[in-house]
Parts: C-alpha cells; structure tokens; sequence
C-alpha cells in the first residue's frame, strides 16, 4: 500500500488534494460539456507541478472517460471509417514531437502549455462556425491529427487542432460525442506512449493516476447531474474564459 501511495506521500498533504480537487472539477466540466478533463488537469496541475508530472496524472483519468464516452452512441465504424486518417497522424505526430522537441521540466514548458490554452480558449470563444467539405477533410483531416499531436507531445493538451476540426464536420450531437471520446483515446494513448518512451512513465506514476481516476469519474457523474440543471452553452463560456485566464498566466508567469 506504501508503494501505491508513495507519489502523493512525496508531494504531501497539500498538493494531494490539489490533484483530487483538480480531478474533480476536470471530471465535472467532462461530464456538463463532454471534454476539457486533460485541459483542466493540465492547466490546474501545471501550476503546481512539471508538465511531465502533470501529463503522467491525467493517462488513466483521461483514457477511462474517454472509453467510457466512446462507448456510447452507436456511431463506432462509420466515425472510424472517416476519422481514421487524422487518428493515425495524431499518433504519428504524437511520437515525432516526443522525438523532437518533448515535453520539457522548465518555464519554457509550462509557457507552452499557457499558450495551448489560450488559443484553445480563445478559438472557443471567438472562432466563427464553419463547415469542412468532405473532400476537404481528405487532406485537412490528417493535417490536423499530425498538428494536434505534436501540440500533444510538446503540452499535454490535445485539443489543438482537433476540438474546433472534428465540430465543423457536421456531425450530429452523439456523433460529435463519440468522435471527441476517440480522438482523445488515441491522444492519450500515443502520450502515454511518448511518456514511457523519455521514462517519465513508470510504476509510481500510473498508479497515482489510477488513483487520480476516482475523483475524475465522480467529477463525471456530478457533470451529468449539473448537466440537467444548467445551460450547457453558458457553462462552455464560462469553461472557455476560464481556460483563457488560466492560459494567460502561465504564458506571462511560468
């Protein structure tokens, strides 16, 4: 049990419920709107610890409720059918931005993951609704999984491109759903991968985020009953500003 707990005996009381916290309202923000549980935990988190620590939490808490969204919808192969271009790229991406440039211990990491929120944010907030064309998404569609992915290797934040790409499609509300939770799998997946690859992934740190996982899953359940109680489009604003703020300081402070 000593062994099991000993990351969260490492960075003590404090920042221990900083990370079950962080979990939960990340959890709670996935289960109103359907994403932002690797956003929030990486911008909460990176206030308080290295992106690498920081990405290493959020594997399994990220994998278990993407599943858990992929799960549902009944849209599965025809969604990989056509998304499976911009998949592979992600984890190709994934890997040649480990390989290149991976994610740093210093300001210059935690800067870069203040200005992956801000664009994301602010691409939320302020990017006007467009459709791709399907014979756009031939070329568009990998270009964007291979830019999403080294965005992944370089931040943790795996939005970028793929968010703002895969809602102009003109899928239906469970389509979009679904392809959000196998986007990010994939995402989570190839990270996991490019953590192992550097070290940074090793026994203590999955099963901290195994343990991280309980607070991220009743976060999801809380999301769903806030979901019926609230206005999602005003609680994505307000997700978005947030995420704005959070991203401005640690552009200008990290």
């Amino acid at each position: 049990m000593n062994t099991f707990l000993a990351f969260y005996q490492n960075i003590g009381p404090a920042l221990t419920l900083w990370v079950a916290g962080t979990f939960l309202l990340a959890g709670t923000v996935k289960g109103v709107i359907g994403l932002g549980l690797p956003t929030v935990a990486m911008g909460l988190l990176g206030l308080a610890m290295l992106p690498t620590q920081a990405a290493a939490l959020l594997i399994i808490p990220s994998m278990v409720t993407n599943l858990w969204q992929l799960a549902f919808g009944g849209h599965l192969s025809d969604l990989l059918k056509r998304l499976w271009p911009m998949l592979l790229m992600i984890f190709l991406g994934t890997g040649l931005g480990t390989q290149w440039l991976g994610m740093g211990g210093g300001h210059g990491a935690v800067r870069a993951l203040g200005a992956a929120l801000l664009v994301y944010a602010l691409s939320g907030l302020c990017l006007p609704t467009f459709k791709v064309k399907p014979e756009t998404e031939r070329w568009l569609g990998p270009v964007c999984g291979l830019i999403t992915g080294i965005i992944t290797s370089a931040t943790g934040v795996f939005v970028i491109p793929a968010v703002p790409y895969l809602q102009a499609m003109g899928l239906n509300r469970n389509q979009l759903v679904q392809a959000l939770g196998l986007s990010f799998s994939v995402s989570t997946l190839a990270l996991a991968a490019g953590l192992l690859w550097r070290g940074t992934l090793g026994a203590g740190e999955i099963n901290a985020s195994l343990l991280a996982m309980v607070p991220a899953l009743l976060g999801m359940w809380l999301g769903q009953v806030v979901r019926q109680r609230i206005s999602a489009a005003v609680f994505k604003r307000v997700f978005f500003v947030g995420m704005a703020l959070l991203g401005g300081h640690l552009l200008v402070g990290g």
